[in-house]
């Protein structure tokens, strides 16, 4: 199940640049992040009020409140500059820019996280690094 999420994840992640780029023009960056930002919250609200899950709100603790947080201050810059990228830049070569978080999350969950380095990993991110420079080139 976790695979078909993922991609799925994928197919509107692209949906998202495609149509952000589509709306973007002509619409101050911030703006438009803050338009987003908001469908996104009410989004997310229905789903916690629809699948019921509101109840666990008093069950959080603070480290995860804590790292909650600064994800979501992450995720907020995170947009605002990939809104200015993209407002400024080219899709096509703004998105591969933003899809090297894939090799920074790969490095900083090594580090962080512990998680194992595999020989696997390590071509991947070297592919995925060099097909970015390749298409940003």
């Amino acid at each position: 199940m976790w695979l078909i999420l993922a991609l799925l994840s994928s197919v509107f992640a692209a949906l998202t640049s495609i149509l952000a780029k589509a709306g973007i023009e002509g619409v101050n960056s911030n703006l438009a992040t803050a338009i987003r930002t908001g469908v996104v919250l009410i989004m997310a609200w229905c789903m916690v009020f629809l699948t019921n899950a509101q109840q666990g709100l008093g069950q959080i603790s603070r480290k995860s409140w804590l790292f909650l947080i600064l994800s979501g201050l992450a995720t907020g810059a995170s947009w605002l500059c990939y809104y200015k990228a993209l407002q400024i830049g080219e899709a096509s070569k703004v998105v591969p820019i933003d899809k090297l978080s894939v090799v920074i999350t790969l490095i900083l969950a090594f580090v962080f996280l512990h998680e194992q380095v595999t020989t696997k990993s390590i071509i991947g991110c070297v592919l995925i690094g060099a097909g970015t420079l390749l298409m940003v080139l």
